[in-house]
C-alpha cells in the first residue's frame, strides 16, 4: 500500500518475522548476548527472592522469635540486594554493548548492500528518504535495542517468577490479580495497536519531510531564480503539518499507557490488600505472606507498566526495522558474466573468454562497440530506444545529437550496463557484454558528466578516484592533459587543496576540468563525454580542446553535446529523435543531406 508520504508502505507487517530477523543479528556477538541474558536472569531471580524474603523476616519479628534468626535473614537479604545491583549493572552493560555492535553490523550491511544495488533502484527512490532510513530509523532501532530489550526480558522473567510465587502464597489472591492483569493487558493491546499504526505514519511523514528539505537545499539556486520561495515554504508548511498531525496522534495514544497502567496497578494493589487483610483475619495467610504477596503485585505490575511505557519506542523501532529490511531485501545488481579482463603487465590487456570445451580464448582489448537491433525501455510498455544499430571502431569518435529525452544518454548507460537491454545485442570486441563481468567492463571505461560530482578531500584524491593506485606523477600528468594543472598549481596548497562537498569552493569550469583529469588518469579504452563541455565557457572549452584531443587519441569515444561545434571533427554523428537514429554520417555528409542535422546547424530548429 502506498501512502500519502511516498513509497513507504503503512500496512500491517509480520512483526514476528521482523523480530526474529532482528534478533538473528545477536549471533554475531554471542558472548554479549548470552552474558547479558545470564545477568538479567540473575537480577530478576534475585528480585523475586528478595520479595520472598519479606515473609520469613516479618513473620519471625511478629512471632517474637530469636533475634539471631532475624539477623540471619537480614544478612541473606543484604547479599541478595548486592547481587541485584551487581547483576543489573553487568546485564545493562552487556545489552548496551550488544545494541551498539548490532546496529554497527546493520549499518555495515545497509551501506554494503546499497553499493550493490542497481542504478534503477536509486532512480526510483528519494535520496532524502534513503537518508532517513539510514539515520532516523537506525537511530531509533539503536535506542530501542539499548533500552527496551533488556527491560522486556526482565519483565518476562519477573512476571513468570512472581506469578509462580504468588500461586504458592495464595491462589485466591492470585486469581484476583489475574483478573486485573487481564484488564491491563487488554488496555495495552488496544492502545498499542493504535500507537503502532500512528508511529508508522509519524516515521513515514518524517522521512517525507526530510526528503523534501534535502531536495530544496540542493536546489536553492533554482528556487531563487524562479522565485519559488513562497511555494516552497507553503509546501513545507503542508508537510510539516502532516508530520505534526501524525506525531500528535502517535503521542496521544503513547501518553495514555503510563497513567492508565499506573492507576490500574494501584487498583490491583488495593484489592489485593483488602482481600489479603480479610484472609489474615481468617488465619488463611500470615502477615509475612501478605506482605510478600503485596510486594509481588507491585513487582508484577511494574514491568508491565515499564514495557507499556516503552511501547512507543518499540513500535517506532519496529517500523524502522521494517524499512531497513526492505532496503536489505532489494535485489542486488546481478552479474552472471564469465568473461574476465586480464591485465598481467606483460602482454597487452585481453578478454579471457571461456569456451564450451573448457578452454579459453584470448581476445585483445581494443574498444570495438556494436549495437545490433537494440530495444530498451525503463518501464515495461514504454520504449526509450527503438531498433538501434551502430558500431564504433577502436579509436573512433561517435557523437550523438538530438532533443532532450531522445535517448542519447540512455545509449551510454547501456554501454556501462547500468541497465539491461530488453531486446537485441551489444557487443564489446565481438563479445556480448552480458557475458563480461560488470566490474571488468566498467574498468575499461571513463565517463565525464555534465553534472560533476566531486568528493570531500584533496584535489589529488579526487583525480585519483579514476584509478586509486595512480602515483602522484600520474595524477599531475592527467591534470596537465586536461589543462587543469595551471589553475591547480596556483591554488594555495596546489594538489593538496581540500575540496568541500561537490567541490563548491571551485568554479563550474574548474570542477569540469578536474572530472576530465579524473577520466584521464584511468587511461580508459572507452571514453564517454556526456555533454562534458555544456557547462564550460568558451575560453575554458578552448583551453581543454587540445588536452581532450590527446585524451581521445586511440580511444573509442562517445560524445553527447548540445554545442554542435564540438562534434564537427568526429568520425560519425548519430542524430537521434524519439529513440530512433534518423540520420547518420559525418558533418559534411549530414549537411549535404539537408535533414534534421542541417536544420539544427542553420538554426531552422532548436536542439532543446
Amino acid at each position: 500500500m502506498k501512502s500519502q508520504y511516498g513509497h513507504r508502505r503503512l500496512r500491517p507487517r509480520d512483526t514476528k518475522s521482523t523480530l526474529i530477523r532482528l534478533f538473528s543479528y545477536f549471533r554475531f556477538n554471542k558472548v554479549l548476548f548470552f552474558g547479558g541474558i545470564f545477568f538479567i536472569i540473575v537480577s530478576a531471580a534475585s528480585q523475586i527472592a528478595a520479595n520472598g524474603m519479606l515473609s520469613p523476616i516479618i513473620d519471625t519479628i511478629v512471632k517474637g522469635e530469636n533475634i539471631a534468626q532475624v539477623i540471619k535473614y537480614l544478612l541473606i537479604m543484604g547479599a541478595i540486594v548486592i547481587t541485584i545491583s551487581f547483576s543489573q549493572y553487568l546485564g545493562n552493560l552487556f545489552m548496551a554493548r550488544l545494541a551498539q555492535e548490532t546496529v554497527h553490523k546493520i549499518r555495515e550491511d545497509m551501506f554494503s548492500h546499497m553499493q550493490k544495488l542497481p542504478i534503477s533502484y536509486f532512480d526510483k527512490q528519494s535520496h532524502g528518504d534513503l537518508m532517513s532510513t539510514f539515520t532516523n530509523d537506525v537511530d531509533m532501532l539503536n535506542r530501542s535495542l539499548e533500552q527496551s530489550v533488556s527491560q522486556v526480558i526482565v519483565a518476562f522473567i519477573t512476571v513468570v517468577g512472581s506469578f509462580t510465587m504468588m500461586l504458592i502464597l495464595s491462589p485466591i489472591l492470585t486469581f484476583v490479580v489475574v483478573l486485573m492483569l487481564g484488564v491491563m493487558l487488554t488496555s495495552v493491546k488496544y492502545i498499542g495497536q493504535k500507537s503502532a499504526r500512528n508511529f508508522r505514519f509519524q516515521q513515514a511523514a518524517l522521512a517525507d519531510m526530510n526528503g523534501y528539505i534535502e531536495e530544496m537545499m540542493s536546489g536553492q539556486k533554482v528556487v531563487k531564480v524562479f522565485n519559488y520561495e513562497d511555494r516552497a515554504i507553503a509546501k513545507f508548511l503542508e508537510k510539516n503539518e502532516q508530520l505534526r498531525w501524525a506525531s500528535t496522534q502517535a503521542s496521544t495514544y503513547g501518553v495514555m499507557l503510563m497513567p492508565i497502567m499506573g492507576n490500574l496497578s494501584f487498583v490491583m494493589y488495593a484489592l489485593a490488600s483488602m482481600i489479603g487483610a480479610f484472609l489474615v483475619m481468617k488465619n488463611a495467610m500470615s502477615v509475612g505472606n501478605i506482605a510478600s504477596f503485596l510486594q509481588y503485585t507491585r513487582t508484577i505490575s511494574r514491568p508491565i507498566t515499564m514495557v507499556s511505557n516503552q511501547l512507543n519506542t518499540l513500535f517506532a523501532a519496529l517500523a524502522g526495522a521494517e524499512r531497513i529490511f526492505d532496503v536489505l531485501d532489494e535485489e542486488v545488481e546481478t552479474d552472471e558474466g564469465d568473461v574476465r579482463l586480464v591485465r598481467d603487465g606483460k602482454d597487452a590487456p585481453y578478454w579471457k573468454v571461456p569456451k564450451e570445451n573448457g578452454e579459453y580464448e584470448k581476445v585483445p582489448l581494443r574498444g570495438f562497440i556494436t549495437f545490433e537491433n537494440v530495444n530498451f525501455g525503463y518501464v515495461p510498455g514504454r520504449r526509450v530506444l527503438d531498433d538501434i544499430n551502430l558500431y564504433a571502431k577502436p579509436g573512433q569518435k561517435i557523437a550523438f545529437v538530438g532533443s532532450t529525452g531522445a535517448g542519447k544518454t540512455t545509449i551510454t548507460n547501456l554501454i556501462n550496463r547500468f541497465y539491461e537491454i530488453n531486446e537485441g545485442t551489444i557487443l564489446f570486441d565481438g563479445i556480448d557484454i552480458k557475458r563480461i563481468k560488470k566490474q571488468d567492463l566498467r574498468s575499461t571505461m571513463s565517463i565525464v558528466l555534465q553534472d560533476v560530482h566531486l568528493f570531500e578531500g584533496t584535489i589529488a584524491d579526487n583525480i585519483r578516484y579514476g584509478r586509486l593506485d595512480a602515483s602522484d606523477e600520474e595524477v599531475v600528468e592527467a591534470a596537465k592533459l586536461a589543462n587543469a594543472h595551471y589553475f591547480i598549481k596556483n591554488l594555495p596548497k596546489a594538489y593538496k587543496t581540500m575540496l568541500t562537498i561537490d567541490g563548491q569552493n571551485l568554479s563550474q569550469g574548474e570542477r569540469q576540468l578536474l572530472s576530465i583529469a579524473r577520466a584521464a588518469v584511468a587511461d580508459p579504452t572507452i571514453l564517454i563525454l556526456d555533454e562534458a563541455t555544456s557547462s564550460i565557457d568558451t575560453r575554458t572549452e578552448k583551453l581543454i580542446a587540445e588536452g581532450m584531443d590527446k585524451l581521445m587519441q586511440g580511444r573509442t569515444t562517445f560524445v553527447i553535446a548540445h554545442r554542435l561545434s564540438t562534434v564537427r571533427d568526429v568520425n560519425a554523428i548519430m542524430v537521434i529523435e524519439q529513440g530512433k537514429i534518423i540520420e547518420r554520417g559525418d558533418h559534411k555528409d549530414l549537411m549535404k543531406q539537408k535533414g534534421r542535422y542541417y536544420a539544427l546547424n542553420t538554426g531552422a530548429f532548436e536542439l532543446e
